[in-house]
């Protein structure tokens, strides 16, 4: 069983390392195509379903 470190004796920040991220390199990521899921209707789209609901 560890004995519980104090809050003034612990060396390691909560924050993360930002140099790693400065060392990341960009140009081994894949170029991706983002498609919408679920695409918005058109104004003319909303606008015929209106109409076919109103008649």
């Amino acid at each position: 069983m560890r004995a519980p470190r104090s809050a003034s004796s612990a060396s390691v920040s909560d924050k993360p390392d930002m140099a790693e991220t400065q060392k990341f390199d960009k140009v081994k990521l894949k170029k991706t195509e983002t498609q919408e899921k679920t695409p918005r209707p058109s104004k003319e789209t909303i606008e015929q379903e209106k109409r076919a609901d109103a008649s």
